[in-house]
Parts: structure tokens; C-alpha cells; sequence
């Protein structure tokens, strides 16, 4: 899909490379710029390791992708980067606010010389900013942690990294669209894209609970705000949830747990009235369901129509696909693993010598140029 499109990746850690993987996912060109020595901070992430002495971390956001590495300080390696970018489509970087112009690669100057080069820059918190972003911090100051945890705990943050991966897509899409945009008007454009917009961007219907009602968000653990029943319960065996959208859903499940009084009351009928009675609910459900094992009620609800699901190890969700410990987990845009997520300047002295047609020359790869 975005054969032939070439992209300059100037990031580390994760938004970034999750950016730009995906972009190679789709079939662009990916020449992933890192420090000598060290590379990727993400590189030193582990254990785990693998056999060769790469870590999960970073094997986990770099595939599809070639490595040169290029000393910023040294006016020869500018060059490098300052040719590659006059050839490229698209650059994307997450440098602090300056640090590029200080080292001589002015991205406004590297634009005005390439007019038809999109670039993205990727930081913490906003252009105007100079604070160093992870998403840690993202996830606390953009109420996500908040609202996440159980009622009486502590504020707590997501098992993932989700700022980061949010604001990697934020930038995949704006990206897509300067792409499409730029075949109209044949000009690049300038992007920017930052964790604590996209953060809280992704607050969406709880930022709208707020805005339309004037009360504060607080944390519900495993249930919801404005659904019920919509959390987690715990048959006999292992947990799962129960997930009713409709009034219609909500029949279905209850009769389907054998729990037809709650079905047939009036009272019930709408999900206003199950929000005003959570508590004797959750109850019923509760009492019912830690009867029997969890498959039992898997069976009962699918076949009812009502959503749900078991709490699955991380170990069960990747048995389930074709996932490796070299390339990851399968890409979510579709697009095939072309290349391993490469060692520290395992292309450099081709990538110096030839530039973009490192794809050709190593690769068989053509871009229609």
C-alpha cells in the first residue's frame, strides 16, 4: 500500500518506532537513524533478551525497518541524515524542542528542500514544550490513572503503554493524511503530534460524563460508569465478563444465567434502572455464576447473543495467533514481516553508500522512482 514510500525515523523508545513500524507494515521504506554505541535506549531494555542479545523491548516495535548509525555531532554523519531527508517522503523524529536545530538539521530548512516532505515530530507534551514525555507521566497528568484501579485503591496505570501506542497511531493516521493530501497539492507538511494530546483525546466518553454532567470521574475497577452489567465476575473457576449494551442484551443475559425475576422486572427494564440498582445486580450475578465453571456461562451467553469473554493470560492471547519472538505480534493494519527488526548499524555502510536504493540493491525492492 505505501510501496515506495520512503521514511527517514529519527525516534526511540516507543510512539515513534510504533509510528514508523507501522508505516513499514503498510510497505513503506523505514531507515531507522541511531546514536553509535548505544542505539535505541529501548535496545537496553531487558531481560528478557533474546539468544542474540536483543530485548523484547525493542524487538517488539522494529521490525521493518534498516539501521545506520549516525553521530549527530559529526558533520559528516549530518550529512548523511541531511541526503537522506532530501530524498525522503516522510521524516519523523521526537527530538526535545531544539535539539535538531542545534545540530545543524533545521527541519524547516530540510523542508524548504524537499517541498514535498511530510514531517512529523512526536513529543511529551505539546510543540511549545521542552519537558521530556513517557507515557507514565502521560497517563498521570491526563486522568487516565484516575479512573483506573479499584474504587478504595490507589490511582493506578494501564498494563501497557497506551499513550504512547495511541500517540504512534495519532501520527501513523496524521501521516496517511498528509500523504493523501500531498498528492493533491504536491507540498510536504509540517506535523506535530504529542502524548498529552492524544491522551487526553482518548478520554472521549469520560471527558463527555464530566463536560455534561459537572461531576468529577472516579474510579470503577472492572466495572462502568454507565453500563450495567458491564464489568468482571468470577465463576467457579476463572474470571470473565459480562458485557450487556442494549436493553434488549440485558433480557437475553439474565435469562440466559437462569436469572428470569431479574428479566421480567419492570424496573430493570432500561439502563437507567439497572444503573440505580448496580448493587443488587452485581449481587445476583455474582451469587450465580461462582456455581459453575466459567465455560458453562461462555456457552450459555454466546449463544443468547450477549458479549463476553474470559480474562486470558498474556501467554493464551499469543498462542492464539502467529506471533514470533522475532518479529512480534502480527501487524494490526495487515502487510506482511518483510525484515527483523535490525541490529545497531547493521546497514549503515550500504545505507551511506547508496542511500534509499539500500531497499533495491539488498532487497530486490523497486519504488517506481
Amino acid at each position: 500500500m505505501l510501496n515506495g514510500i520512503r521514511v527517514l525515523d529519527l525516534t526511540r523508545v516507543l510512539a515513534g518506532p510504533f509510528c514508523t513500524m507501522m508505516l513499514g507494515d503498510l510497505g513503506a521504506d523505514v531507515i531507522k537513524v541511531e546514536r553509535p554505541g548505544r542505539g535505541d535506549e529501548t535496545r537496553g531494555w531487558g531481560p528478557p533478551f533474546d539468544g542474540s542479545g536483543q530485548s523484547a523491548y525493542y524487538l517488539s516495535v522494529n521490525r521493518n525497518k534498516l539501521s545506520i548509525a549516525l553521530d549527530l555531532e559529526s558533520a559528516v554523519d549530518r550529512d548523511v541524515v541531511i541526503r537522506l531527508a532530501g530524498d525522503a517522503d516522510v521524516v519523523v523524529d521526537n527530538f526535545r524542542r531544539g535539539t535538531l536545530e542545534r545540530h545543524g538539521l533545521d527541519p524547516a530548512e530540510l523542508m524548504r528542500r524537499n517541498p514535498a516532505l511530510v514531517w512529523c515530530t512526536i513529543t511529551g507534551f505539546g510543540k511549545d514544550s521542552g519537558r521530556p514525555g513517557y507515557d507514565f507521566v502521560t497517563q498521570a497528568e491526563c486522568g487516565w490513572m484516575a479512573i483506573t484501579g479499584e474504587p478504595d485503591g490507589d490511582p493506578m496505570k494501564v498494563g501497557v503503554a497506551l499513550a504512547d501506542v495511541i500517540a504512534g497511531k495519532d501520527a501513523a493516521v496524521a501521516i496517511l493524511a498528509a500523504l493523501v493530501a500531498r498528492g493533491r497539492s504536491h507540498g510536504g507538511r509540517r506535523l506535530f503530534i504529542s502524548l498529552l494530546d492524544s491522551a487526553r483525546a482518548a478520554l472521549v466518553n469520560v471527558a463527555q460524563n464530566v463536560l455534561v454532567s459537572g461531576v468529577d470521574a472516579s474510579r470503577w475497577g472492572n466495572a462502568h460508569p454507565n453500563l450495567v452489567p458491564y464489568q468482571l465476575f468470577r465463576a467457579a473457576d476463572r474470571p470473565f465478563v459480562i458485557a450487556v449494551g442494549s436493553d434488549e442484551q440485558w433480557v437475553s443475559c439474565a435469562e440466559a444465567l437462569g436469572l428470569g425475576v431479574l428479566a421480567a422486572d419492570t424496573s430493570l427494564a432500561t439502563n437507567a434502572g439497572r444503573l440505580a440498582q448496580r448493587e443488587r445486580i452485581v449481587k445476583e450475578f455474582s451469587s450465580k455464576v461462582s456455581g459453575a465453571p466459567a465455560v458453562i456461562w461462555q456457552d450459555r451467553l454466546a449463544r443468547a447473543g450477549v458479549p463476553t469473554g474470559v480474562v486470558k493470560t498474556i501467554g493464551e492471547v499469543i498462542a492464539d495467533v502467529d506471533a514470533s519472538p522475532q518479529f512480534g505480534m502480527p501487524p494490526s493494519v495487515g502487510g506482511p514481516a518483510r525484515f527483523a527488526p535490525p541490529r545497531l548499524d547493521e546497514h549503515g555502510s550500504v545505507i551511506r553508500h547508496g542511500g534509499w536504493r539500500v531497499f533495491e540493491s539488498t532487497f530486490g525492492q523497486t519504488d517506481g522512482r
